[in-house]
C-alpha cells in the first residue's frame, strides 16, 4: 500500500524559526568566551578570506594566535600590521610581547621603544630588564608599577622568577582577596590559583600545590598549564607512572594546533620517563623549553658522560637556584672525576651561594646545597647538621643515603653508617669502589672483618679490588684483627712483592700469634699463620715460624 499525504510534511520555515537559526551561528566573542582560539582564528579567517581584510580582523587573528601559543605565526601577523597603513601605535607594544615570548629580547625592546607609552609598555620594559640583569633600569620601570592587577600581576611574576615565591604568594592572595571583598567576579581571577600552586610547587609543597590547583581545575578541567602541573605534582609525590597517567590526560584534550602543549608532552615525558628518548626529544627543545637544556645536562649526568654534560652547560650563565645547583653538581662531578681542583671550588662557590641565599636557606635543595659544600671542603660535623634535617624526606633514596652514610663514617659513626649503606638498593652504587670501601671500613670498625673480607673476595681481579684489599689490610691490623689483616697482606704480597706487604703481613701473623696465646683467638688458627709465612721466601720466615712451633709443640697444638 502507498501512502500519500494531502500536505507536505515541512513548511516553510517561519520568520521566527529563521531568527533561531540565525541565533544558533557561533560569534567571534562566544569563541573567545569559550577559549576556543582555533574555532575564533578559523571564523577570523574565513572573513579575511572574504575580503574582510582590515586591521580589526588582523588583529583578533594575533590576538588568538598568542592565546595558542603559535608564537612564530603571531609575530607574522603583528608585523604585516605594522605595515598596514593606520596600524595603532600600542601595535609595537604587541609585537614586543610576541618577541619576549620568543625570546627575541633585544628585538622586543626596540619593537616596545616604537610603541606608545602605557601601562602594558611599561610592564613588558620591566621584564625585559629583568632579563637583560640591569637592575638599575628595573627598578626605573618599577616605580611606575601602580595599585592595579595587571602590574601587580607583573611585579609577582618577577618575585617568582627571582625565587621570591612567598612574595609572589602573598601578592596573588591579596589580589583574590581584594577581589572577592570588592564584589568582583572571583571566576575571572581564578587563574591566579595556578600561580599560587606553582609557587608552593616551587617551595616543595607538593599536596598543598595540588590543594590550590584543584580549585582551578573543577572550573577549567582541560587547562593546559594545570593539568602539566598537576602531573608534575604526581611526580614529586608518586612517580612518574602516575604522572604520565595525569600527561595523558593533557595529549587528550589539548588542541593539536597548540605546538606548545605538544612540546611540553613530549618534554615531560622523557623526564617522567627516567630519560628515555632524551637524545631524540631535548636538543630541539632547549629554545623552546627552559628546563629542556637542563634535563639533557641531567641526562648526561646520569649517563656518566661527565664532560657531555659540562660541553652542553658551561656557557649557560645561571641565573635560578636550580640553574646554580646543576652548574655546581657539574663542575664537582667534573672535578672529582679528572681530580681538578677549580672545578671543585666552583661547585662549591655555586652550592654556597645557593644554599646561602634568603630565600633558599630553608628549602630542602637550599640544605642539600649547604650539605654539598660543606662535603667538598671534608667539613662532615656541618654535612650531617644539614642532613639530618632533610632525612625524612629522603629515607629510600639511594644517592642520599649514599652521601648521608659516608658523611657518617667519616664522622665515626660506623655503626649507623653501616645501616645506612646497606638501605641502598641501586646496584650501580653497590658496585661503585667508594661505596665497598667505606662499606668494608664501616664492617671492621664494627668488628665485622670477616663481612668485608668477603666484598673482596666478590670482586673481580681490578685496580679497585686491589685498592680494597689494601684498605682492608691496613684497617683491620689497626683494629687489631690480625687474622684478615694477615690473609689481605699475604694475598697482596703474591700480587706485588713490596717488602711494605711482608712487614704488615709479619706483624699481623706476630700479633695474631699473641691473641691465640692470650686465649682471645683459637689455637687451631695457628695452622694457618704458618701457611700464609711460608708464601714469603724471606729470611726471617725460618725464625718465626721455628719459634712458633715451638710454643704448639709446648701447648700440644697440631699444626701438621
Amino acid at each position: 500500500m502507498l501512502l500519500s499525504r494531502a500536505k507536505p510534511a515541512t513548511g516553510p520555515a517561519t520568520v521566527e524559526e529563521k531568527e533561531k537559526k540565525k541565533k544558533k551561528l557561533p560569534k567571534l566573542e562566544d569563541f573567545v568566551a569559550a577559549r576556543d582560539y582555533t574555532g575564533a582564528v578559523t571564523l577570523l579567517e574565513f572573513e579575511r578570506a572574504n575580503k574582510k581584510n582590515d586591521i580589526q580582523t588582523a588583529m583578533w587573528i594575533s590576538y588568538c594566535y598568542f592565546h595558542l601559543g603559535d608564537y612564530k605565526r603571531c609575530l607574522k601577523e603583528y608585523t604585516e600590521i605594522t605595515e598596514m597603513k593606520g596600524a595603532p601605535p600600542e601595535n609595537w607594544n604587541y609585537l614586543g610581547c610576541v618577541m619576549f615570548f620568543l625570546g627575541m629580547y633585544k628585538e622586543s625592546e626596540e619593537a616596545c621603544a616604537k610603541g606608545n607609552k602605557s601601562k602594558l609598555q611599561n610592564r613588558l620594559m620591566f621584564h625585559l630588564s629583568h632579563k637583560f640583569n640591569d637592575e638599575k633600569k628595573l627598578m626605573s620601570f618599577h616605580k611606575n608599577l601602580q595599585d592595579i592587577v595587571e602590574d601587580q600581576l607583573s611585579l609577582a611574576s618577577i618575585h617568582y622568577l627571582r625565587s621570591h615565591y612567598q612574595e609572589a604568594i602573598d601578592i596573588y592572595k591579596r589580589v583574590l582577596l581584594e577581589n572577592s571583598s570588592n564584589g568582583g567576579s572571583k571566576k575571572e581571577f581564578l587563574a591566579l590559583n595556578v600561580y599560587v600552586a606553582l609557587c608552593y610547587y616551587k617551595l616543595d609543597y607538593y599536596d598543598v600545590s595540588q590543594e590550590v590547583l584543584a580549585v582551578y581545575l573543577q572550573h577549567f578541567p582541560d587547562s593546559t598549564v594545570a593539568i602539566n602541573l598537576k602531573a608534575c605534582n604526581h611526580f614529586r609525590l608518586y612517580n612518574g607512572k602516575a604522572a604520565e597517567a595525569e600527561l595523558k590526560n593533557l595529549a587528550d584534550v589539548c588542541s593539536p594546533s597548540f605546538k606548545f602543549a605538544s612540546d611540553l608532552i613530549k618534554h615531560n615525558l622523557v623526564v617522567f620517563r627516567a630519560g628515555e628518548s632524551a637524545l631524540q626529544v631535548l636538543p630541539p627543545l632547549i629554545d623552546v623549553i627552559p628546563e629542556a637544556r637542563l634535563n639533557l645536562v641531567i641526562y648526561y649526568l646520569r649517563q656518566d658522560d661527565i664532560q657531555e654534560a659540562y660541553n652542553h652547560f658551561k656557557d649557560v650563565s645561571p641565573t635560578t637556584p636550580q640553574e646554580y645547583i646543576l652548574k655546581g653538581v657539574v663542575n664537582a662531578a667534573l672535578g672529582q672525576e679528572q681530580g681538578l681542583n677549580d672545578h671543585i671550588k666552583i661547585a662549591q662557590q655555586y652550592f654556597q651561594l645557593v644554599g646561602g641565599s634568603a630565600s633558599e636557606c630553608d628549602t630542602i635543595p637550599g640544605r642539600q646545597c649547604m650539605a654539598s659544600c660543606f662535603f667538598l671542603l671534608k667539613q662532615f660535623d656541618d654535612v650531617l647538621i644539614y642532613l639530618n634535617s632533610i632525612k625524612s624526606y629522603f629515607y629510600n633514596e639511594d644517592q642520599f643515603n649514599y652521601n648521608f652514610g659516608q658523611a657518617k663514617a667519616a664522622t665515626g659513626s660506623y655503626k649507623e653508617a653501616e645501616e645506612i649503606f646497606l638501605m641502598i638498593q641501586s646496584e650501580k652504587v653497590k658496585a661503585d669502589y667508594i661505596y665497598l670501601g667505606w662499606l668494608a671500613r664501616c664492617y671492621i670498625m664494627n668488628r665485622k672483618p670477616r663481612l668485608a673480607w668477603e666484598l673482596y673476595l666478590k670482586q673481580e681481579t681490578s685496580s679497585e679490588s686491589f685498592s680494597l684489599l689494601q684498605l682492608i689490610a691496613n684497617d683491620c691490623y689497626k683494629m687489631g684483627q690480625f687474622y684478615y689483616s694477615a690473609k689481605a697482606f699475604d694475598v697482596l704480597e703474591r700480587l706485588d712483592p713490596n717488602p711494605e706487604y711482608w712487614e704488615g703481613k709479619r706483624g699481623a701473623c706476630i700479633g695474631l700469634f699473641q691473641q691465640i696465646i692470650a686465649g682471645h683467638e683459637p689455637r687451631e688458627t695457628l695452622r694457618e699463620i704458618l701457611a700464609i709465612l711460608r708464601n714469603t721466601g724471606n729470611a726471617q720466615v725460618e725464625y718465626i715460624i721455628r719459634i712458633m712451633k715451638k710454643w704448639a709443640k709446648d701447648n700440644r697444638v697440631s699444626v701438621t
